[in-house]
């Protein structure tokens, strides 16, 4: 049985891996069609905007501090090697960390750097921000599932 603070790490990742599953699962069910059904112009704008302010601390924290979390849950899920659990606590670190944090830096964050040098009053940005809405989603999406699996999965391992 997972015990001390192991214990108190495992159930500190869980949270974390839940709360990002929570936040992307807002974008990919109401923010980002609600970005989509405003002209091109305003909606890639707000996205802008929200990219800036997504890299300050409250949200940085907590989606850091999931990696962290999970990445320290791994090894010290190797070191110890527990009786029960070890399964579901690498497979919620992996999750997290690749189908979440990995996805994040692969896949999200270069089409929020291209966003971001879009001029939102030009006519071919039109384009480009429906292919990104599009696109920013689907991975969105492979982000809320492995981050709310991460979660699960820590969770299984403690009981």
């Amino acid at each position: 049985m997972i015990e001390g603070p192991y214990f108190v790490l495992v159930v500190l990742a869980a949270l974390a891996c839940g709360l990002v599953a929570g936040a992307f699962v807002a974008f990919s069910t109401f923010v980002m069609q609600g970005l989509a059904a405003l002209p091109p112009a305003q909606g890639i704008a707000a996205m802008q905007s929200i990219n800036v302010k997504a890299l300050t601390a409250g949200f940085m924290t907590v989606f850091m501090g999931a990696a962290g979390l999970s990445a320290v849950v791994a090894v010290v899920t190797f070191v110890l090697w527990p009786d029960e659990g070890t399964v579901e606590l690498l497979l919620g670190s992996a999750l997290y960390l690749f189908g979440s944090f990995g996805v994040t830096i692969a896949a999200n964050v270069p089409r929020n750097d291209a966003l971001a040098k879009l001029d939102p009053q030009a006519p071919e940005s039109a384009e480009r921000w429906r292919t990104y809405v599009s696109e920013w989603t689907m991975w969105n999406h492979i982000r809320v599932g492995a981050s709310l699996a991460a979660s699960a999965s820590f969770i299984l391992a403690l009981t």
